[in-house]
């Protein structure tokens, strides 16, 4: 799941006072060469408008309308954002818009096509659901709109040292996307015919040798495909410590053999031999669902709930708890810095930071996300919010589901092993 020019705040007209007065929009560009990677990138770097603070924002803001991209296979995600989030952000003035896309590099690419072309103040996207190297590849291209997050009130709310919060697949956030939900990779089975499920992530691949035929991952670069062979990575190391975070030439000719090698001697035992993989997780979700496989996995848990309550999944599915812990991350909405409706999407984020947001997010039966916010520092009546809750029979609670997880690598590594997976593993298929 991965970023603008200026007067283009509106000040009311009986706006007097000294403080509105200075808080005209700034424009700023400044010309910047810029190396990029897979997408094409923009070649001047426009830095969007200033507020002096939240009613700034407010002001701004009122009368606008957002166009939210966002993957659009989620139904449970899509229903939140039109059923839930769009009328909150409706009471603050803001009309909420989403645009379902296929890949968050569509909105990216989009955002780049619009800056190379000098669209610097009325591009079409307002807000993306962004993480990983998406977003590290807009900030390398100063496409985002950075150092806004601080006027959100809501962020109060969320801690400033949660290392799944402050850096996003080791890229610092600095202000440049607000926090969404969190996520944890998880491995699901189905409790009718996987007796005595394992219990590590070594155990997994033994087991699926021990019953040919009944376990398969998507094919690189899937997201959850990706998540899987970081996650062997890891496991094949002796843990995720043995692993350097930031990439380099060296860990990866050092660590990566026995990964590949692993695989290599796996395939023969998943679905149809290891000759295919499903392309997409959804693939990887028919197949458990039809009963073809009996062991799946998802960075997305959350859904699992209302998938076994509507019939897709069998009401035996189960999510594995697994000793050595899975990997772990968070959602982000990212504002493009060309947006015409910065103060607007700003709205939209914080809303979506609210306690009231943040716990009908939470609940099974409308999306089942782990918040972002930080329990602790609740007011006991809001803490009490998320208690109530209804638990999930499938998905255990985010802190037992989360225990001993394990951070992401950087951003670099994810291209670098999919890659090799695809020119050692897929190739030999």
């Amino acid at each position: 799941m991965h970023t603008w020019s200026f007067s283009r705040r509106t000040t009311p007209p009986n706006a007097t006072t000294p403080r509105r007065r200075a808080l005209s929009v700034l424009a700023t560009t400044a010309v910047t060469a810029l190396a990029l990677t897979a997408c094409s990138a923009p070649t001047t770097t426009p830095s969007g408008p200033e507020f002096f603070d939240w009613s700034d924002v407010q002001v701004a803001a009122d009368g606008q309308t957002v166009k939210l991209w966002m993957w659009g296979g989620d139904d449970q995600g899509n229903a939140y954002v039109d059923d839930v989030l769009a009328p909150a952000a409706a009471a603050q003035g803001v009309t909420l818009e989403r645009v379902p896309i296929a890949d968050t590099k569509d909105a990216l690419n989009r955002v780049f096509t619009e800056l190379q072309a000098g669209r610097n103040d009325d591009g079409a996207v307002d807000l993306v659901w962004i993480n990983g190297d998406n977003f590290r590849t807009g900030k390398q291209a100063d496409a985002w709109f950075c150092d806004w997050t601080g006027l959100l009130p809501n962020m109060s709310l969320v801690s400033d040292s949660d290392p799944l919060l402050t850096e996003d697949f080791g890229t610092p956030v600095d202000g440049c996307e607000a926090p969404w939900h969190k996520a944890q990779f998880s491995f699901v089975y189905n409790s009718a015919t996987v007796e005595n499920p394992p219990t590590t992530i070594d155990g997994i691949l033994d087991w699926a040798e021990a019953n040919p035929g009944r376990f398969t991952y998507p094919a690189a670069p899937d997201f959850t495909g990706s998540a899987f062979l970081r996650s062997v990575l890891y496991s094949e190391s002796g843990g995720y410590e043995n692993v350097p975070s930031t990439y380099s030439d060296e860990a990866f000719d050092e660590l990566t053999p026995a990964l590949l090698d692993r695989l290599e001697a796996l395939a023969p035992s998943l679905w149809r031999e290891g000759s295919t993989y499903p392309a997409t997780s959804e693939q990887l979700t028919k197949l458990f669902a039809d009963g073809e496989i009996d062991m799946m996995m998802t960075y997305g848990p959350a859904t699992l709930t209302a998938l076994v309550e509507n019939g897709t999944l069998p009401d035996t599915t189960r999510v594995l708890t697994v000793d050595d812990g899975t990997l772990g991350n968070a959602s982000f909405f990212g504002i493009p810095s060309n947006s015409g409706n910065i103060a607007g999407a700003m709205v939209v984020a914080n809303e979506a930071l609210s306690v009231e947001q943040q716990v009908a997010k939470a609940d099974p039966a409308v999306w089942g996300q782990f918040t972002v916010l930080d329990l602790d520092a609740l007011s006991a009546a809001d803490r009490e919010l998320f208690d109530a809750l209804p638990q999930s029979p499938v998905v255990p609670s985010f802190d037992i589901l989360s225990r001993n997880a394990s951070p992401e690598l950087s951003a670099e590594w994810v291209p670098a092993i999919d890659e090799a997976w695809r020119t050692r593993i897929a190739a030999g298929q």
